[in-house]
């Protein structure tokens, strides 16, 4: 069992990580540590739940409930969660390729059945857990330890897909700016319904393109003028990548009724069942007759 000093951050666990030195997962980490703290939460009311890779590990190293999922597979793991008991809250943490790669179709239907929970990707842009091959947002022409010659597919641009969507909250922030992030969190943890962070993680080891250095160069702040409920704006905003600049922040917000609000206005009147010929019940009675 773990002793937890109240009078200091809860979550904060303060062992020993396989992340490497210098990691931005570490930022990650101090940032949800934060956020769930002045939220006021307690790691009894906080379920994490992760798939697999690097950014996956995040829930053992952390005061909270912990679920470690299938490669891809957290987010219907955390609808099983919420279904189970909607009154925790529900943080989903993983890497880009492990959501939009192996877990690519539950993250697009998620967007669709709007899950209250909020989603935060580590996207370093390669699969850092098995040594850096590229992922899903690894830019094209980038090399890789396995694309020698290059990436030969186009990037996908996870947060213009999430605004294509209809997803109700997509955000992107930067990992060098925890401030930035814990704000971005916190936001995201006071929306109702599925919100998407698109964290921007340098990996250290083995993207040597998008550094610290390279993001700071680019990134800049969403203006406050910006009209969040404007769709194509905020498309407009998430195309925007790369040497033209990386806007971070909250590109794009909609309130509707979540997954399990729309469960519960569905009218199920009772329908009496009548055993028919066709039933295999039935057969059975008369072979036995």
């Amino acid at each position: 069992m773990i002793n937890i000093n109240m009078s200091e951050n809860p979550f904060v666990r303060n062992t020993k990580t396989s992340w490497c030195p210098g990691c931005g997962n570490f930022s990650i980490l101090d940032s949800i540590n934060d956020a769930l703290f002045a939220e006021g939460l307690t790691p009894q009311n906080v379920l994490m739940v992760s798939g697999i890779g690097q950014a996956a590990k995040l829930p053992h190293y952390i005061n909270a409930h912990g679920l470690n999922t299938l490669h891809g597979r957290a987010i219907p793991a955390a609808m099983g969660a919420q279904a189970a008991n909607n009154d925790i809250k529900i943080i989903l943490t993983s890497g880009d390729g492990d959501t939009y790669g192996e877990g690519g179709n539950h993250f697009l239907h998620n967007v669709r059945r709007n899950l209250d929970i909020v989603h935060i990707v580590h996207d370093n842009q390669v699969y850092g857990l098995t040594k850096g091959q590229g992922s899903p947002t690894t830019a094209l022409g980038q090399k890789t330890r396995l694309q020698f010659d290059g990436m030969r597919h186009d990037a996908l641009n996870p947060v213009a897909l999430a605004i294509s969507l209809g997803c109700g909250f997509v955000a992107r922030s930067f990992s060098g700016d925890p401030v930035h992030l814990k704000q971005m969190i916190r936001a995201a943890m006071n929306h109702k319904g599925y919100a998407l962070i698109d964290v921007m993680q340098p990996c250290i080891s083995f993207n040597h393109v998008n550094t610290f250095k390279w993001y700071k160069e680019r990134a800049f702040y969403i203006p406050e003028t910006h009209d969040v409920t404007d769709r194509v704006k905020a498309f407009e905003l998430a195309l925007q990548f790369g040497d033209e600049g990386i806007p971070m922040g909250i590109l794009y917000k909609e309130e509707k009724p979540t997954f399990l609000e729309r469960i519960k206005h569905i009218d199920r009147p009772l329908v009496k069942y009548e055993r028919k010929p066709t039933d295999i019940d039935w057969l059975l009675d008369q072979l036995v007759e």
